[in-house]
């Protein structure tokens, strides 16, 4: 017998747990009680997001619902946020989000904000470091819990050296870039738009990126939301595909409002738009496929708990019923 391919495979498994959530869950039921406050973050890592806030295009869509908006500065901040109610709409690195699932967060990514190569690691311009074995015993700066952090395990693991070979110094992004800058560290795991600000300000080095180690961005809600609120995740899904397709086709106008919001020079915003791709806002099974080849490093470095079968974490974390949804309101 032919075995399948690994996304064959995956589309199999994705089409039958679709079949089987939309017939426990249909989302043609009853209406639902519109919540009478819906929160979501922004930031500047989802220029999409800076859309949607700045348009006011959801808060037409819910007239009847007040919007709150929560400014997130990375992927922790905002899965602290999911998990304590703060928003109800969290945007983070894909890997974030299973990371918070495997360790018990009720949680469902729904939606691709983007797809960018936003994370690197980086050195200063008169760094003598050129390449990954240069940091052994060094230090370097990462915000924990986040697709910066998680990268820089994988780039170790490649250079064949672990978390316990470097001294990691957990700092929020911004101050990350300040402790490069100012030489209190040898190495940053960058996020943009604060990479692209220290490259093109600083002078900043990029010592080790591979796209492949990037993952994608995904909004999530929780379990109990996506249950309750069907019909609003409808409808916030179809306020962020417009504001996807208005950033698609005006990205001079995408670039200077990630400039204005975030108070970086305009050059720095086209850098990290150039490494943004807003083409895919899908879920598929190529992201199962891309989730489960970086979850190793999950279970090798001691980041979930014991015994729990990462697979399987990423199997009931992605939901796709969705997605139908907002290509319907396209």
């Amino acid at each position: 017998m032919k075995s399948l391919n690994p996304i064959t495979k995956a589309a199999r498994l994705l089409a039958a747990a679709t079949a089987l959530v939309l017939g426990l869950h249909p989302l043609a039921q009853a209406a639902e009680t519109t919540p009478a406050e819906v929160k979501l973050d922004y930031a500047y890592y989802s220029p999409v997001s800076l859309a949607l806030r700045h348009f006011g295009w959801l808060e037409k869509a819910l007239p009847q619902t007040k919007v709150t908006w929560v400014l997130s500065q990375g992927s922790n901040r905002s899965l602290e946020y999911l998990n304590s109610g703060g928003v109800d709409f969290g945007s983070s690195a894909s890997l974030a989000a299973v990371l918070s699932r495997a360790n018990g967060s009720p949680i469902k990514s729904i939606y691709v904000y983007s797809r960018a190569e936003w994370t690197a690691l980086l050195v200063r311009k008169d760094s003598p470091y050129q390449s990954l074995a240069d940091l052994r015993g060094k230090k370097i700066a990462a915000t924990k819990g986040t697709d910066p952090y998680l990268f820089t395990l994988r780039a170790l693991q490649q250079a064949g050296l672990g978390k316990n070979d470097v001294e990691l110094v957990h700092l929020q992004h911004p101050d990350g870039r300040t402790a490069l800058e100012k030489g209190d560290v040898d190495a940053w795991a960058g996020l943009d738009p604060h990479m692209a600000a220290s490259e093109l300000q600083a002078g900043s080095r990029l010592l080790y990126r591979n796209p492949d180690f990037n993952s994608y961005g995904v909004i999530s809600v929780t379990e109990k939301f996506a249950k309750e609120h069907p019909q609003t995740i409808e409808t916030v899904i179809g306020a962020y595909e417009k504001a996807r397709e208005w950033a698609l086709h005006n990205p001079d106008e995408l670039a200077g409002l990630l400039a204005s919001e975030s108070g970086l020079p305009l050059d720095v915003a086209k850098l990290q738009l150039s490494r943004t791709d807003l083409k895919n806002a899908r879920l598929g099974p190529q992201d199962l496929v891309a989730s489960k080849a970086a979850a190793p490093i999950l279970v090798s470095e001691e980041l979930v708990r014991r015994g729990v079968n990462v697979d399987q974490v990423i199997d009931q974390l992605i939901e796709t019923r969705f997605n139908p949804v907002a290509v319907a309101r396209q």
